[in-house]
């Protein structure tokens, strides 16, 4: 169990969004910069689909929604940039501590890995990584906990749901047809 730093927490959730309503949290402007940023790209994007010759066009919709979020993170712009910074916390220990950052890494490479190694090898590598960080167990708890789990994944959604993954290096379907023989050839 982790040690809760009482100078930042007192180990309950916080329930007020973005911390104290009267206080801006480290990186809460940027974060909302961002957000008007990616709704005014959207926007021009939703434009570029048929530009706003009528209400009825097929841009129309996607233009509505689009300048809805750049009016909404507007105002939360606006807002979010008028309060106080909180001193008593840090962008780097409250908000993104080495663990989310690392996760966000992972799903980065996750997403990088998944065409060229496919499904099974690079949710393995995942997994594995992923209840070692977070379990700090044994090697073979983890390697455990993380096969069992990819399988009866891979058996609902391969199997099961019949939902097409990257095939990657892992020979997939020669794997399926083996088994689909065998139990083939025992009914007979």
């Amino acid at each position: 169990m982790q040690h809760i730093d009482p100078d930042h927490h007192d180990g309950t959730s916080d329930a007020t969004p973005g911390g104290e309503p009267d206080k801006r949290r480290p990186g809460e402007l940027v974060f909302a910069l961002v957000m008007l940023l990616a709704s005014l790209f959207l926007l021009n994007s939703a434009y570029g689909i048929a530009g706003f010759d009528a209400l009825s066009s097929p841009g129309a919709i996607p233009m509505a929604t689009t300048a809805a979020m750049v009016l909404s993170a507007a105002v939360i712009l606006w807002n979010t940039a008028k309060l106080p910074l909180d001193r008593t916390e840090s962008l780097i220990k409250d908000i993104l501590p080495l663990t989310v950052v690392m996760f966000a890494l992972f799903l980065v490479a996750f997403g990088v890995l998944l065409k060229p190694l496919g499904f099974l090898p690079t949710s393995a590598l995942f997994l594995i990584a992923a209840i070692k960080i977070l379990g700090k167990r044994s090697w073979g708890w983890t390697v455990g906990i993380a096969v069992f789990s990819l399988v009866v994944v891979w058996l609902i959604f391969r199997i099961v749901f019949t939902v097409l993954m990257p095939a990657g290096i892992v020979p997939e379907a020669e794997l399926i047809q083996f088994f689909r023989n065998v139990f083939a050839g025992g009914a007979q």
